[in-house]
């Protein structure tokens, strides 16, 4: 069974920093893409992240280039998204999402697998 669970959301502050955690199990870490995607109330869900397991290449979405940076340990089948100078407009819930590469930049429904969610809260 793929199993995707997300870690390290809460409440920080304008301008703070977060790190959010996937442990991925289930299926061979090496041979899938691990991404990150969020939804904010009243809001479509968007890629912010996806990084390949097999030779590290990455991508960001334009709300997030230059603060987040995703990072994978293919030893311990985690993922990381490291988020600093977070704003208002970044709280939403943050989903751990497993695929192809092409298919977690396409946009969600190029995703395979999805995580339950990790809420982030910038207090403005």
């Amino acid at each position: 069974e793929v199993q995707l669970v997300e870690s390290g959301g809460g409440l920080v502050q304008n301008g703070g920093s977060l790190r959010l955690s996937c442990a991925a199990s289930g299926f061979n870490f090496d041979d899938y893409t691990i991404g990150w995607y969020r939804q904010a109330p009243g809001k479509e869900r968007e890629g912010v992240a996806c990084i390949s397991t097999y030779d590290g290449n990455a991508y960001y979405g334009d709300a997030v280039k230059g603060r987040f940076t995703i990072s994978s340990d293919n030893a311990k089948n985690t993922v990381s998204l490291q988020m600093n100078n977070l704003k208002f407009e970044d709280t939403a819930i943050y989903y751990c999402t497993a695929g192809d590469f092409v298919g977690c930049v396409a946009g969600p429904g190029g995703v395979d697998y999805w995580g339950k969610g990790t809420e982030v809260t910038v207090s403005s």
